[in-house]
Order: structure tokens, then sequence, then C-alpha cells
């Protein structure tokens, strides 16, 4: 499954000698991030592509909520940068948990390329890029949401390979779903480049990590409900631990009951039936016997209405798709979901590449 690509350790030391270090906290405070010129500017420094420690980059290393320092009406687009900035401090998390736990032979045992482990280096640099361009996209008027602690289900470099692959597609797909959201020119071009470059990090995985395809057909999944899988990322938020300044997140939030399948699964492929699973016994979906229920799958740029069975909680893949990419899927009282409000759980992913890894994933 995996490839073996040499790295010589001249290039990784030449690549230190070039990043930068991580500026020290200030005394100051989180304040200091109000000033959109403070600290490395993304794409005018190299920064956040070289920066090599384990230590958090900047500004993940100032994790309190800046507080707005004008009073006003809220920026057109600032509650969607509030909660991509809010879901950004969970994906940038993820990599530096990642960071911190594992080392370069971490990845070679498992006869992974030597560049592996400066690739998860580079990924988690470029992610707090991020934070530092989604805190600049809030207005003065709106406070910035600050970090969170967090919890991943990882303790291996397998599991967080798995789950690597999962959550930079899943970003693509909830990055589809706020473009539509935002109202200006100039947020819809930001989201689009980011969706870029969250692109890079997942076909490099594909290529070096499973050595598979990394094509996913001729377009990738659109998504539009976005807030709806942001939601499913407060699995890794610990319950209580976010600052009292922060925003709902996301807002506005559903809560829906999320979606798994049962563990059982043996495929998750086009044309494969399989059994939901609404795990959190907190959070139970109602469903009516004078209503008709669907799953509705999104892949590419279609969705596809199937019959769902509230019995037995059994539903069928669509045999039309390509078996490419990550499928969606929402359980709706309306055929193809055509209102936020016609979605009433979910929603569950399905990873077509590598297979088995969708199959394994579905069920969390």
């Amino acid at each position: 499954m995996y490839s073996n690509i040499l790295f010589s350790a001249t290039a990784i030391a030449l690549l230190a000698q070039q990043a930068a270090t991580a500026p020290a906290s200030p005394p100051t405070g989180s304040q200091v991030l109000a000033n959109t010129s403070y600290g490395p500017i993304p794409d005018e420094s190299s920064y956040y592509s070289t920066y090599p420690e384990k230590a958090p980059p900047f500004p993940a290393n100032i994790t309190a909520p800046v507080l707005n320092t004008t009073y006003g009406p809220p920026g057109p687009d600032d509650l969607m940068w509030q909660n991509l900035l809010s879901a950004e401090w969970i994906i940038y998390s993820f990599y530096q948990t990642a960071v911190e736990m594992f080392n370069t032979s971490s990845f070679t045992s498992l006869s992974l390329p030597n560049t592996t482990y400066m690739r998860i280096v580079s990924i988690r640099d470029n992610e707090a890029g991020h934070l530092r361009i989604f805190q600049d996209q809030i207005s003065s008027n709106s406070i910035k949401p600050g970090a969170c602690q967090y919890e991943f289900p990882f303790t291996t470099t397998s599991d967080f390979l798995a789950l690597q692959n999962l959550i930079e597609i899943a970003s693509m797909a909830f990055l589809t779903g706020l473009v539509q959201q935002g109202k200006l020119n100039t947020t819809k071009g930001a989201l689009t480049a980011i969706g870029e470059t969250e692109t890079r990090h997942l076909v490099w995985g594909l290529i070096d990590v499973w050595n598979v395809d990394p094509f996913a057909g001729p377009a990738d999944t659109s998504f539009p409900y976005a807030n709806q899988i942001l939601d499913t990322t407060n699995t890794f938020v610990v319950d209580g631990s976010c600052p009292s300044e922060n925003p709902t997140y996301p807002s506005p939030r559903q809560n829906l009951p999320p979606i798994s399948t049962a563990t059982n699964t043996t495929s998750v492929a086009p044309g494969s039936t399989v059994e939901f699973v609404f795990s959190d016994a907190e959070n139970q979906p109602s469903f009516s016997a004078e209503k008709e229920y669907y799953v509705v799958w999104f892949h590419g740029v279609e969705n596809v209405t199937v019959a769902f069975d509230t019995g037995s909680n059994e539903t069928v893949i669509p045999g039309r798709f390509e078996e490419r990419g990550l499928i969606v899927g929402v359980v709706a009282d309306e055929v193809g979901a055509p209102t936020l409000e016609s979605v009433v759980a979910g929603p569950v992913y399905l990873l077509e590449q590598p297979s088995g890894l969708g199959t394994m994933l579905s069920s969390l």
C-alpha cells in the first residue's frame, strides 16, 4: 500500500535553516491580533509553509478570543468567517497534535517516505496561516473566536493518517457550502482559494501515503449546508472548554442527530445497502408515522434521493455514482432536501478512496 521515496538529511536541514521561528506570545495578549499587520502575513512570508518546530506557530500560540475594537453592525460575512475560524481551530489542532505526538520515524516505520512527517508539519503551517487569514476577514465590529480544548480519536500514525484523509475531503465539502453563503465576491474568491489548498493536502496523502489514484472524477462533492458539516466537528471539542466570549459554533446550529453506519458494514461503494446508526442516545431523530423519509445523497454536483426505512434504518447508496471522492448523505423529509429545515439527521460521510478506509471511517 505504501510507497518509498528517499528524502536527504541535507534537504531537511536546509528547510529548517530557511524557516522562521515562532514569535513568543506578546505581553499585551490576544488583542494584538486585532492589528492585521501584526506578525507574519500569509502569502507574503514563507513562515506558513516552512516553520519546522513542534511548538505552536503564530497565530496559534495566541489562543484567546480577540474582542471587537469598534462598535456597529457586523460585516456582511462576519458570521460565516466566525464559523470558519472556529472550525479552523479544530483542523489546525488536529495537525498540531500529530506534529507534537509523532516524528519522522513514526512514519518511516510504516515504510512511508522520509518526507511524510515534514509534509504533515507543512500542512500544520498552512492551517496556521488559515487561522490568520480568517481572523483578518472578520471585521473589527465582531469577535474573533479563540481556541477550545480538543480531543481526537487517534493514538497511532495509522489512525491519524486515516482521519487526515477524511478531514481534508470533508473540509472541501463544507467550503463548497460556505461559498454559497458568502455575500461578497472577495469572500467567495478567498474560500475557493482555501479549498484549492485543502485539495493539495488531500492529493498528497492519496499519492504518497495511500498510493491510490488521487483523481475524484470531474467534480468534487458540493454540499449546500455547510453548518451541518461543521457541527459534526463538535465531536472533537471538549465540553465546556470553549472561551465564554466565543459565539455559538456553528451559528445557526441545528444540532441534528449524528449518523454513522453499522459496525458490520462491509462496503460503502455505490450500490451497497447500508444501515444507519443514530449513536447519540440524547439526540435521536423523531420520525412521524404520517411522513415519508428519504436519504438524499450528494456526490459531485448531483444529489439523488432514495427511500429510507425508518424501521430498519436501511438505505441504498445510489449505484449510478462513480466510486470516487466523497459521498455525503442526510436523512430528509423532502425529496432532494431542498431546504436546511428539511434535513432531520446527518450528515454521514462515505469516503470512496481508498475504499477499505471509507468502510472503517463511516462507522465511527
